[in-house]
């Protein structure tokens, strides 16, 4: 059988696995959601770039030395845990923006396996639908900690916080000031440094 180089060999009704991604040899980035295939965006625009450079960059710095790490797309995140027939078994892997893990023995060569602590989402008018709701939903079930949702054109940041299974809003920032990371309450990050340039 041929590689997989192309979309358009693949049936996108058909369900995959963690071992069907790993065979595939793609040029642009997928992601799979309960084993069915994702297209990711067109690359992302300049600002995007822009607001995730500032935030891994002020993250990084304060975690430097401690048990958890920031890690930024292309990442595989896979959400689902092997069982007896290991990658096969695998039907979520995605690609966060951002996130941080603080497990360390959730991490291997290939990425990250289980839910990191906090993911952030940074919003391109082709994602907000996905990353609002399907994603929102996703990473709720899949227990992240916490999940922020950057809007860029908007400047301004929603956060959630898993309590009892489900997110609650812990608020959404739009004006200078500090932006609280419950998961990690001694991190200082502030809004004027997420947007600045923007």
């Amino acid at each position: 059988m041929p590689p997989i180089t192309s979309l358009s060999q693949l049936d996108l009704t058909k369900t995959y696995t963690y071992a069907d991604y790993l065979t595939w040899q793609l040029d642009e980035f997928i992601e799979l959601v309960k084993g069915k295939v994702h297209r990711m965006s067109p690359a992302p625009r300049r600002v995007h770039q822009k607001v995730a450079r500032n935030i891994v960059r002020h993250v990084d710095q304060q975690l430097t030395g401690g048990p958890c790490e920031v890690y930024f797309a292309p990442f595989d995140v896979r959400l689902t845990t092997p069982g007896p027939n290991g990658d096969a078994q695998i039907t979520t892997v995605v690609q966060p923006d951002i996130c941080v893990v603080c497990d360390p023995s959730k991490l291997d060569e290939r990425g990250c396996l289980g839910a990191p602590d906090w993911i952030i989402e940074i919003l391109s008018p082709s994602t907000a639908a996905y990353d609002t709701r399907e994603k929102f939903e996703l990473y709720e079930e899949s227990g992240v900690l916490e999940y922020w949702i950057v809007f860029p054109g908007e400047k301004t940041v929603a956060t959630y916080v898993l309590h009892e299974g489900r997110y609650q809003s812990r608020g959404s920032y739009y004006a200078p000031g500090h932006l609280p990371a419950h998961t990690l309450p001694a991190l200082q990050l502030h809004w004027e440094e997420v947007f600045a340039g923007v």
